[in-house]
């Protein structure tokens, strides 16, 4: 090209027909020459000379056609391209529309802003894409499009090839800058100089627009895998256009080459035709390159973008539109019509699709047959000579809900691709979309900020009550704070909760309220005579009532219950008189009131008026009145329930929200985190503090004859150790939980947000029965078979207290090993159950033996047994097959029902000379057994399968008259479907014994053990015995240095013991354990170790700090030494 320099007039014929003996070898000589003259057009000193030489170029090919005119110009151009590597000719954009379009006549469609006439100039070769029906179609449908469109935008094209549609765009529409990309790197080349042969004129000069710009202010090309240019420099697009591959390459091998431009040209024109997997779903159909072009271009993409796609329609009209809508595009197809299949384009490809699956694609018998044909049939005839077309359709798409779809994709895109093929954001009802998307951007965020559970008080989550209080006063001008506020799963277990709280000889409620109470408290008729009733056995009498409030207000006048819960009839709903008649009787008579307002609260912006919530702006709820609220109005979930109550009585308060960590352990997080986005976005609408706050009346006193919390209860509050809360000045550091807080694999966020995602899961998709029938097989050796009911809930410890009812029902005795989980004795003693304690000690590992057992046994009528087990939670250590068989062949005799909590199984971490459990083999080979004797298995599934946070109890019921009893109360909080779907997918995994995920389990065992052995090293440098365990996650330690050592900290004086040692690590170092009154076992604390890995670290630090404050010495160097 060094030859290539001003051409006159009369030297330029030689220099062109050297530029052309250079191209004449092959088609790489072409494009070398080609090359070195986009040099010269890129450097400004020689920019002029090189296009000069184009217009010479040009002017030599034309004079061959004009010499060779007799033989047919497109033939002699045809030649010219074969002989040469290359040919320019005009491509034709003007006014009139036409439906038969060519290469050297194309005619756009009539739109407002084309003033005249237009021509672009371009260069073709062989190893690119050569403008046809197919590009011609787009274009046709990008002129749907108003001017405004692309005016003054950042636009992309995908798939450029030589750049026509780029240069014809920017000459249209004047864009800010477009940019077109190709994969091809000759592509790119020939697009450039295309560039330079419209943006400058024959001699040379800029041809200025309207605007004094030239196109090559306007265009730029880049070579790009897709969009990948663009997001690796940042730049944000107002819209993406694209024609782009549908078919995948009959040989993929082919595909997987390196693209560079010494490629062959063969390999290299296939890029135009062909598509490798892409790994998504629609690749099946051809259409994977489209689905990865659509999802980057959602990354770069700006909010209000718009992207435009060309779109075959082989795989059908309904697989193409549903590419982009289940992604979160609103779609709008701009242009339709029929092209004839390109004959070089082998379509055997989907032949095999369709032959390995149950999909047709869609092709047509020439250009004028309306029945569609299968990509078999159209390869046949195609073969036998004939000609087949298929639709082609060019589609505008555009974000509903832009920011929140961008962090889905965002969230996907950072390790959870598999997800994606699940992803279905397509949704017929707008107020559906408009729930779910926020809350799946949230769910994304969540998952991915938190890498391990957070942390929540069992009151429910601090920012979901901070949520509702805050909805409660921008939208009712109710000035509540968090802790005013309680969660609960449901509202059947708020108002369980709360009538065991009360305990009530009698209430009243509600005939719309009564569905899930237990039964026997429907059935008894202690009414008369209330004064000598025995109401040990802790029932509750429930008269049902009409909801009509002058009703009810003559049976509470009639009845004096201790306990109304009630809702309102729609009418008396809207003005606060009938809720103002309600609190004056139930005060009057000494009645706790609980009100639901479930029907009546709306989560809108624009919510209805509620008279409760009228009185509440104005006065504040007197302390014997609480609101309670059961969420189930959302748009997708009828089955996703929480509830909360809502009391300004900081007692209340109080108890409330710990008979939710006895009962219930705690709320689904995922739960409160739907709910708490509608309440998000509900309070995104408003202005903070625009309405001044009125002063509220305070609430009257209450007489002192008002019921109070049950004696059981009282006492069980008093010495039961609950959750602590962060103070304002600092955050608790919590060794005193049943709960990891270990970091969540992704494949356990991958199926929790799977489960989202996905729309019409199958029943078959949720249904864990068999899959926790083979994980009991394969980990106890129990086959619960075709006799026994598996029940679930969305905790074991909710499930436990069902059992407890269960055995006050059967006027049982619940006999608990000393040393057992300290808040599953305190839930026993909150109902009044009858309880015993089977002594246990350190020398066996606080584990029950046999004998000590049988002893227990030989004075108890109707017991039931509790076995934690084969990892004994909280002490860690492990039962042996050997062991349980012992203790159910003892508890086989004396007919007692055996509760085995298998809860804190799975993690057991030192198993030398430890064998596993064959309960099957046990229980057949029982000799004497009472007809009184069986076995409940109760079990969690979150621990072993590493999905911390995500909560999923079982219990297996062999016994039939046991699952009936167990069914009369029917309040239980059941996990939700979106967690059985990931409970399946989990369970799965391991069942199977997928490597991944049998390799994330075995490294959990594997930090715990680490955990354990930190955790033994500094106690034991601090003073404290440690009881070893070998599995779980906690153990027992005794603090030896501490026991009689006088201490004073902030807010505690005394000398120490296993008892007060709690409180007094608590004030002195803000890390929390259990004391031996939680143990039960004298002188011995309970420390949990599934922490996040810094809190695990603080913690170590707070135990030698401690050590330093009582003992002396340097806490450092115990921590160096550790």
């Amino acid at each position: 090209m060094g030859s290539v320099g001003v051409v006159e007039a009369d030297d330029s014929s030689s220099v062109v027909k050297e530029f052309l003996q250079r191209c004449e070898p092959s088609g790489d000589a072409a494009y070398g020459e080609l090359r070195a003259l986009l040099a010269r057009l890129h450097d400004p000193a020689t920019r002029r000379d090189a296009r000069v030489f184009l217009a010479a170029l040009r002017r030599h090919q034309q004079q061959q056609s004009s010499s060779s005119a007799g033989g047919g110009g497109d033939r002699t151009h045809e030649n010219f391209f074969r002989r040469f590597g290359f040919h320019i000719q005009e491509l034709l954009l003007q006014g009139p529309t036409t439906t038969d379009i060519t290469a050297s006549t194309f005619l756009s469609t009539n739109a407002a802003g084309f003033q005249q006439r237009k021509k672009l100039t371009m260069m073709e070769i062989p190893s690119i894409f050569i403008p046809e029906d197919w590009s011609f179609t787009f274009y046709e449908g990008l002129n749907r499009h108003p001017d405004s469109i692309f005016r003054d935008k950042t636009v992309a094209e995908l798939g450029c090839g030589n750049g026509w549609i780029s240069i014809a765009l920017a000459e249209k529409w004047c864009p800010s800058k477009v940019y077109g990309l190709d994969i091809n790197p000759r592509a790119v080349k020939i697009a450039w100089i295309n560039l330079y042969l419209n943006a400058l004129d024959d001699d040379g000069l800029p041809i200025y627009d309207g605007e004094g710009k030239t196109l090559l202010d306007r265009v730029e090309f880049y070579e790009s895998d897709l969009l990948s240019y663009c997001r690796d420099n940042k730049i944000e697009l107002d819209r993406i256009v694209g024609c782009i591959p549908q078919i995948l390459n009959p040989n993929p091998e082919a595909m997987s080459k390196i693209v560079t431009e010494n490629s062959s040209e063969e390999f290299l024109y296939s890029l135009s035709n062909y598509c490798a997997l892409q790994g998504f779903v629609e690749d099946q159909f051809g259409l994977g390159l489209i689905a990865r072009a659509v999802e980057e271009g959602i990354s770069v993409i700006k909010p209000s973008g718009i992207m435009v796609f060309n779109m075959g329609g082989r795989p059908g009209q309904g697989v193409c539109e549903r590419l982009f809508r289940r992604r979160g595009f609103r779609i709008t197809k701009l242009w339709q019509t029929k092209i004839m299949q390109a004959a070089d384009t082998d379509i055997s490809a989907l032949v095999e699709i369709e032959k390995n699956s149950r999909h047709r694609f869609e092709f047509f018998m020439d250009l004028v047959g309306d029945q569609p044909i299968c990509a078999r049939t159209a390869w046949a005839y195609l073969k036998s000579g004939g000609r087949i077309s298929h639709a082609l359709s060019v589609y505008s798409c555009q974000l509903r809900q832009p920011n929140q779809v961008k962090k889905i994709f965002e969230f996907l895109k950072d390790g959870f691709h598999e997800v994606s093929s699940s992803l279905d954001l397509s949704f017929d009802d707008d107020s559906v979309a408009d729930e779910k998307i926020p809350f799946l951007a949230y769910l994304a965020s969540f998952l991915k900020e938190n890498k391990s559970n957070p942390c929540e008080p069992p009151a429910g989550c601090l920012n979901f009550r901070k949520l509702v209080a805050g909805f409660m006063k921008s939208y009712h001008h109710i000035p509540l704070t968090p802790n005013n506020v309680v969660v609960f799963p449901s509202r059947a277990v708020a108002i369980e909760n709360a009538l065991q709280l009360f305990s009530p000889a009698l209430a009243i409620v509600d005939e719309h309220l009564t569905r899930h109470l237990p039964k026997q408290w429907l059935t008894s008729l202690a009414i008369e005579g209330r004064a000598d009733y025995n109401h040990a056995d802790g029932t509750v009498t429930v008269i049902e009532a009409p909801r009509q409030s002058d009703l009810l207000i003559e049976l509470i006048r009639k009845l004096k219950p201790q306990v109304v819960v009630t809702g309102m009839a729609q009418f008396e709903a809207i003005t606060s008189a009938a809720f103002e008649n309600l609190l004056n009787v139930t005060k009057d008579v000494g009645s706790r009131l609980f009100l639901d307002i479930s029907e009546h609260l709306e989560l809108s912006s624009l919510p209805s008026s509620s008279g409760v919530l009228k009185y509440l702006a104005g006065k504040t709820l007197p302390s014997h009145a609480a609101i309670l609220c059961g969420l189930v109005k959302n748009q997708v979930y009828s089955d996703l329930e929480v509830a909360f109550a809502i009391s300004e009585d900081a007692a209340v308060y109080k108890a409330l929200s710990q008979t939710i960590e006895l009962f219930e352990g705690h709320t689904s997080l995922i739960s409160q985190h739907y709910y708490g986005c509608l309440f998000h976005e509900l309070l995104a609408f408003q202005i903070a503090d625009r309405h001044p706050q009125q002063e509220r009346q305070p609430a009257e006193v209450i007489p002192q004859q008002m019921i109070g919390f049950s004696d059981p209860a009282m006492s069980t509050l008093k010495a039961a150790e609950f959750f602590v809360p962060d103070s304002t000045e600092s955050s608790i550091i919590h060794m005193d939980l049943d709960r990891s807080f270990l970091p969540v694999p992704s494949a356990v966020n991958a199926s929790v947000f799977e489960s989202f995602v996905r729309q019409n899961i199958t029943d078959s998709e949720t249904d864990v029965h068999s899959s926790i029938q083979q994980l009991v097989k394969d980990s106890y050796g129990l086959s619960a078979d075709g006799c026994s009911e598996i029940i679930y809930g969305n905790t074991s410890l909710a499930l436990f207290n069902k059992l407890v009812l269960c055995c006050m029902q059967e006027q049982g005795t619940l006999l608990f090993p000393l040393g057992t989980n300290g808040h599953y004795v305190s839930a026993a003693k909150f109902v009044n159950a009858s309880t015993l304690t089977i002594p246990t000690n350190f020398g066996t590992g606080f584990r029950i033996e046999p004998k000590v057992l049988a002893d227990t046994l030989k004075n108890v009528s109707r017991p039931w047994v509790y076995i934690s087990g084969p990892t004994i939670n909280p002490t860690g250590f492990l039962y042996s097959d050997n062991d349980i068989q012992e203790l159910l062949s003892v508890c086989a005799e004396y007919g007692a029902r055996v509760v085995i909590d298998t809860s804190f199984s799975g993690l057991e971490y030192r198993t030398d000379g430890w064998s596993q459990w064959n309960l099957e083999g046990c229980l057949s080979s029982l000799k004497r057994s009472k007809p009184s004797f069986s076995v409940v298995l109760l079990g969690e599934l979150s621990f072993e399968l590493t999905a911390a946070g995500h909560d999923f109890g079982f219990v297996i019921l062999s016994d039939s008259s046991l699952a009936e009893t167990f069914h009369s109360f029917p309040s239980l909080s059941r996990p939700h479907i979106t967690l059985k779907y990931t409970f399946k997918k989990l369970l799965g995994l391991k069942n199977q014994k997928d490597e991944h995920f049998s390799n994330l389990m075995v490294e959990q065992k594997e930090e715990l053990k680490n955990r354990a052995n930190h955790l033994i090293k500094t106690l034991e440098s601090c003073g404290w015995d440690v009881a070893i365990g070998c599995g779980g996650i906690s153990m027992l330690a005794k603090p030896t240095a501490y026991i009689g050592k006088p201490f004073k900290a902030d807010g505690f004086e005394g000398k120490l013991d296993a008892s007060n040692i709690r409180e007094a690590i608590l004030k002195a170092t803000g890390l929390c354990i259990n004391s031996s009154s939680w143990t039960g076992i004298p002188d011995y604390c309970r420390f949990s170790f599934a922490l996040e890995s810094g809190e695990f670290e603080r913690a170590m630090g707070c135990i030698a700090r401690f050590k330093e404050l009582v003992l002396g010495g340097s806490g450092q160097a115990q921590m160096n030494g550790v």
